[in-house]
């Protein structure tokens, strides 16, 4: 895969909206700097947690679950490093993709509450720094918590790697309290199900390939996402208005980057609609458990929807040799001998 990382035009037909260039400092940059404003304002014993060898096996350890993290808490920020780390998480997100993660984290206030469990604390998000940030070299880092991991890497000043992308929404529904009403992955959820149920008899026959969901994500938090079985409807054998709606998913997804990053995979996407399925499984309506992906060559979407009665949303975007940079560090390291490989997961030294 190669990213482009200059603020492209990137037109998508078949009905979904346009993403436009837009002026902003591009993502490395914003990133470099905020990162570097971060770990500047953390005194010794705070930055031996928030910094961490690029080459470290954490660096490829993800997870989704509320647990203990390396990296440095926010809830563990003085209110001037809380600021800065704000600044470091905007830089790598849009505004949307912000607006997603900042009610992801309020949500624990809501679980909190419902389950009467202190363990759920929107002060339990971890920001990491592997390496040393700069337009030389590689380095990267990393938000995470419950319910959301987020990943970048960067290679000389360019934005190689921006996966694994995990964001979860329980309750998906908010029902009762001062939150009620609120759905933070609202569309990832109604643009699937829109696409399913506008299906005609044969199609619907090649989508939906289960009557029973799975209980997750199937790709779980797997450090190689594996490609799933080629099962699905085409994106050839969709309408016009139904390719839109498939795309208009897939924006959705993207558009929690920023705007050149965002181009970046939506421009990938359209490469490879030759080889676009969409599956189904479970349940059309709402309530009913239910789980979709949306799978390339080189891409994966996956959703589920089936805990707690339906009211749990796990989603990921996966890249099958991209995730963490992976196969352009490779790539890298090949044609630039003078840099030294480290660590058992093929790291590179900065």
């Amino acid at each position: 895969m190669i990213r482009c990382l200059a603020l492209i035009l990137v037109v998508l037909s078949c009905g979904v909206a346009t993403v436009r260039a837009a002026e902003a400092p591009e993502p490395p940059l914003a990133m470099a700097t905020a990162a570097k404003a971060f770990l500047a304002t953390l005194d010794p014993a705070r930055r031996a947690k928030a910094s961490l060898p690029f080459n470290a096996e954490e660096r490829l350890g993800w997870h989704f679950v509320p647990r203990e993290r390396a990296g440095l808490p926010y809830g563990q920020m003085t209110p001037e490093q809380r600021q800065a780390a704000i600044a470091l998480l905007t830089s790598g997100l849009s505004a949307k993709g912000y607006t997603k993660i900042d009610g992801i984290m309020h949500l624990e206030s809501v679980l909190a509450a419902i389950e009467g469990n202190p363990r759920r604390d929107p002060d339990l998000y971890y920001y990491a720094v592997f390496g040393e940030p700069s337009d030389h070299g590689a380095w990267g880092w990393r938000y995470e918590g419950h319910h959301a991991s987020l990943n970048w890497t960067i290679l000389d000043g360019r934005l190689v790697g921006s996966s694994p992308q995990f964001l979860a929404a329980s309750p998906a529904d908010v029902g009762t309290g001062p939150r009620q009403g609120t759905r933070v992955l609202a569309a990832e959820e109604d643009l699937g199900r829109a696409l399913v149920k506008s299906l005609g008899p044969d199609q619907r026959a090649r989508a939906i390939i289960g009557e029973q969901a799975p209980p997750d994500i199937l790709t779980g938090n797997a450090r190689q996402a594996q490609i799933l079985e080629d099962r699905g409807i085409a994106f050839g054998e969709l309408g016009e208005q139904q390719q839109g709606l498939l795309l208009s998913l897939v924006e959705e997804y993207a558009s929690v980057q920023p705007m050149a990053e965002a181009q970046a995979r939506l421009a990938l996407v359209k490469a490879d609609l030759g080889n676009v399925k969409f599956a189904w499984m479970g349940g059309l309506e709402k309530g009913q458990g239910h789980y979709y992906r949306i799978q390339g060559s080189t891409f994966l979407i996956e959703y589920d929807n089936t805990q707690n009665s339906a009211n749990h949303i796990h989603s990921v975007w996966r890249e099958f040799k991209g995730d963490w940079g992976q196969d352009l560090l490779d790539e890298h390291y090949r044609t630039a001998p003078h840099h030294a490989r480290g660590g058992s997961e093929g790291g590179l030294t900065p």
